[in-house]
This record gives C-alpha cells, sequence and structure tokens, in this order.
C-alpha cells in the first residue's frame, strides 16, 4: 500500500509498504478515505523529536471496514469509523476511569499509545491505504454510511475532541470570559468548543492573519500578539480583570510576543497573567520530556521555567494532559449529525495522499492559507 513516510527532518515520502495484516482476533483492517495532517505531525516533521526514518504517519483516521478479525462482535465489514488517536484495550486501570489517553496496556512501559506517533507505540500511521486497528471494537467510532460530513466525522479523530478537552481542563462554563492562546486548528477547536459550551467571550491569540480571520469568523475576538502584549490587550476588554479561563492551545514551540524566536514557557506565563485570580487555566497544548530542538539546555529536557509563584498567588488552577478522546467524540459526533456543530471550517485542503510531501511543507510554513489538511487515500494527485 502507499503511505507517507518520515525520511528526515522536514522530509517525508509518498511510497509503498507492507500492507497491514489482521494480528490479534480482536483487530480489524480499515480502508482509509480521510486521514488529516496534525500539528503534533510537524513536531516529527522539524525533527524536534526523537522520531527515526520510516515512521508512516497518521493519528487522525477515517475509513471503511475492510476486514475484521475472528474475536469482533460489534463491527462488521462496511462500517464507517473513525478511530481515535488514542490506541486503547478499554480495560485497563486508567481505562476503565476514562482516561484512554493513558491507556497501560498497549505501550508496555509509558501510559498511552497512538498510531504513527515516535514512542507511542508499534502502531503505523493512518495516512496510507489501510489502518490496522487493535481492540477495534473498543476503539472504533460507527458512523452513519455514505460520505456524508466527512470532513467534520475525520476532526472526531483528535482535534475537535482536544479543543473540547481544553475547555474541559478549564472547567469552561456557560458565561465566562475565556482566553485561547493558539488559533491554530486544536486553537480553533478550543474557541469554538467554548462558545458551543456557552462562554460568553473568547479571545483568540495568534499571529497569522488566517488563522486570526477564521476565528473571528466564528465569533471569536482576534488578538494578533504582534501587535502588544496579548494580556493587556485582553484586559482592555475585560474591565481590566482579565478572563475566567484560558486555553494553551500552542506547547512547547511558542513563540516569544515579538516572534523573532522560540520561548518555551511564554504562553503558559503569559495565561498566568491573563486568568483573573482563582481562574482555571486547561493545558492540551503539546509539551514533551525530551526536545533536540529546545532553545536552551532546559529546554532540551523539557524543563521551562514557569511562573509557578504567581499562579499560587492568584490561587489559580491548572488541568494537563493529551485528549481522552471517547470521553468525547460520541456526543461531538452526534452534534455534528444534528447540525450543531461543524468542525471542518478549520479545513483549508483536501487534497490526494500523493500531494503529502508538498502539503506538509506548506502546513509547516504556514504559507498559502494552509491551516488544516485532509488527505484522501485512493485519490490520484491531479496533473
Amino acid at each position: 500500500m502507499k503511505a507517507v513516510v518520515y525520511e528526515k527532518p522536514f522530509s517525508v515520502t509518498v511510497r509503498d509498504v507492507e500492507d497491514p495484516q489482521i494480528q490479534h482476533p480482536n483487530d480489524v483492517l480499515v480502508r482509509v478515505t480521510s486521514t488529516a495532517i496534525c500539528g503534533s505531525d510537524l513536531h516529527m516533521y522539524e525533527g524536534r523529536t526523537a522520531a527515526e526514518a520510516g515512521i508512516v504517519f497518521g493519528h487522525e483516521n477515517l475509513g471503511i471496514i475492510e476486514q475484521i478479525g475472528s474475536g469482533v462482535t460489534s463491527l462488521s465489514e462496511g462500517d464507517r469509523v473513525v478511530m481515535p488517536f488514542n490506541v486503547a484495550c478499554g480495560f485497563c486501570k486508567n481505562c476503565l476511569a476514562g482516561k484512554t489517553g493513558f491507556c497501560l496496556t498497549v505501550n508496555p512501559g509509558f501510559a498511552g499509545g497512538a498510531y504513527g506517533y515516535v514512542a507511542m507505540g508499534p502502531y503505523k500511521g493512518g495516512q496510507a491505504e489501510l489502518l490496522r486497528v487493535p481492540f477495534a471494537d473498543f476503539n472504533c467510532l460507527k458512523l452513519p454510511p455514505g460520505n456524508e460530513f466527512e470532513t467534520d466525522f475525520v476532526l472526531l479523530a483528535d482535534i475537535f475532541p482536544t479543543g473540547y478537552h481544553g475547555c474541559e481542563l478549564a472547567q469552561v462554563s456557560p458565561g465566562e470570559s475565556v482566553a485561547v492562546f493558539g488559533a491554530g486548528p486544536v486553537g480553533l477547536m478550543a474557541a469554538y468548543s467554548a462558545l458551543l459550551r456557552g462562554a460568553s467571550k473568547v479571545f483568540s491569540v495568534d499571529r497569522v492573519p488566517e488563522r486570526l480571520a477564521k476565528a473571528e469568523g466564528i465569533g471569536a475576538i482576534p488578538i494578533d500578539f504582534t501587535k502588544g502584549d496579548p494580556t493587556e490587550q485582553i484586559k482592555e476588554m475585560t474591565g481590566g480583570e482579565g478572563t475566567d479561563k484560558g486555553v494553551d492551545a500552542v506547547g512547547y514551540q511558542a513563540q516569544a510576543h515579538d516572534a523573532s524566536h522560540e520561548e518555551p514557557a511564554v504562553v503558559l506565563n503569559t495565561l498566568v497573567q491573563t486568568v483573573r485570580a482563582t481562574g482555571r487555566l486547561g493545558v492540551p497544548g503539546l509539551y514533551v520530556p525530551s526536545d533536540p530542538g529546545g532553545p536552551d539546555e532546559a529546554a532540551k529536557h523539557g524543563q521551562l521555567l514557569v511562573s509557578i509563584g504567581k499562579m499560587f498567588e492568584k490561587g489559580q488552577q491548572m488541568g494537563t494532559g493529551q485528549t481522552n478522546v471517547k470521553a468525547y467524540n460520541r456526543q461531538l459526533r452526534d452534534m455534528i449529525i444534528a447540525g450543531r456543530a461543524k468542525p471542518s471550517f478549520v479545513v483549508s485542503h483536501e487534497l490526494p495522499l500523493d500531494a503529502a510531501p508538498q502539503a506538509y511543507e506548506k502546513f509547516d510554513q504556514r504559507i498559502e492559507g494552509y491551516t488544516k489538511v485532509v488527505l484522501h487515500p485512493g485519490h490520484a494527485l491531479a496533473a
């Protein structure tokens, strides 16, 4: 089958790799119809992780079940399904508690597994024509047949639940004000989720004009951090108090306010300043224990200088960690079907699998309006 394979920093290729096989009675094979490029993929693409050549990328996957293992009971060949990026068993202590992002079974020695991601287990990614899904009864979410809502449903694999998770970590409630740092796909989903949860005012902080325009288009207030201290801009619009809640949808590759260099802790520290006393911060943005490209030795080991003193003084609380997708994907699916949510507004490009190398390059450079790319395996690259 054809798949997107990591070669070296800033280089992926589409080439033939071995087809996946049923390895366990609870496996299914899915013929991938849509698979998205994620900002988390860019961390590997840029060489900012320990990823080695040969990894098949892709953890946001949707398709049609082509083959089922003998132990699968709730699924059939021909079912249309979307898979959480978390690979989870469904029966360990964390899965039973709903913390499927931290499964203790699928990646021995580590809490959590994922498709096509460094250190997250032996599971090949779905930026490919076929995908093996383990523990399929648990991991596959059934979708209505056909192709309606295709680009909405593929976002259930990661970014829509992740944006919602940021709001859950921050405990966003109706009527509250929220500052969301980052207007990439996850940040836009966090701002959108805050509005779905009834927030009265949502600020979206970024520097990329296309992203800020998308945020404004859903009713958020765009804040360009290159035009002035974002905390001061937001406080001017909140009577000097700051927001009730804040979400970090950026992570460890955050840019300094003048956009001249990376400053890994700047979003965390700016949120501490922006959110009012006794407010709460949600941090779905990715932070890693090892960053080969970190700007200093501490950052290279995942150690950041965070304003814990100010946070303590203000009595703030913080929730962190990757998303437990299964906690949200069924409900969010039903909101899409009911017409209450349409997350595909973030999708800027739908391309065939063959176009992945160019798509990675342009998405990484934030050029030509690339905000979220969905690849469709099986569609030939147009001449």
